[in-house]
């Protein structure tokens, strides 16, 4: 089990709530979620009473173990029933049926537009903060703006993460460290890197400016693509 200790953090409202009721709808206690995830017993039960934020690699570990999304979590909400596929229309080519409406939506989605303003955000206990960039909880990517801190890291050096997933990512601000496997690459704003994320890997800020990043993980969820 992970040595991982809660840790003081901004636990945006509804993550406990989401966490509590994704854990019983698997049928699983606190300790038994703690057990599949790798984490503790309490950092489960502080989240759920947000008064602990995890870390990157504790809240994926948590995620993977319930088997849901991440930006599911990140929502503070169940993931709504799929919604039922609209009847054919007679005389309409295949192709036309499924394609996304001319908003970019497809149907049943909440709309394609997430304002700056709404995006549901958490901040982690190691200097890391997300920001989901859909409007709506998406099975098959996971697209966030991550911005670390000066000294912001994903996890501690002893306690690399892995998940689920091929991630790609783009760094806007600042400088960042990457460590995938035995290899170390450090990029500057404008490099991008893609990499598969059930690799050991760790992320953390180099130098004396905050990093923001912009990242898609694909195939991160059991039901995904991918997966």
């Amino acid at each position: 089990m992970s040595a991982d200790r809660p840790a003081a953090g901004s636990v945006p409202p509804g993550l406990g709530a989401s966490l509590r009721a994704r854990r019983e709808a698997a049928g699983l206690s606190a300790r038994a979620l703690a057990q599949a995830a790798g984490v503790s017993p309490s950092l489960i039960s502080q989240i759920e009473r947000e008064k602990a934020s995890p870390s990157v690699a504790s809240l994926y570990a948590i995620a993977q173990a319930l088997g849901v999304s991440l930006d599911g979590l990140l929502a503070g909400e169940l993931a709504p029933p799929p919604a039922p596929r609209p009847a054919p229309r007679v005389g309409v080519p295949r192709a036309q049926r499924d394609r996304p409406d001319r908003d970019g939506a497809r149907p049943g989605s909440s709309g394609p537009v997430l304002r700056a303003a709404d995006r549901p955000a958490i901040s982690l206990a190691t200097g890391v903060s997300w920001e989901r960039l859909t409007a709506g909880e998406d099975p098959e990517v996971e697209f966030l703006e991550m911005t670390y801190d000066v000294g912001g890291t994903s996890c501690r050096e002893d306690t690399l993460m892995r998940h689920r997933g091929r991630e790609y990512l783009v760094v806007i601000e600042g400088r960042l460290a990457i460590a995938v496997g035995d290899d170390v690459h450090e990029l500057a704003p404008g490099d991008s890197l893609v990499f598969d994320a059930a690799q050991p890997h760790r992320l953390w800020a180099v130098g004396a400016q905050p990093v923001r990043v912009v990242t898609a993980v694909v195939g991160r969820s059991p039901g995904g693509a991918g997966a």
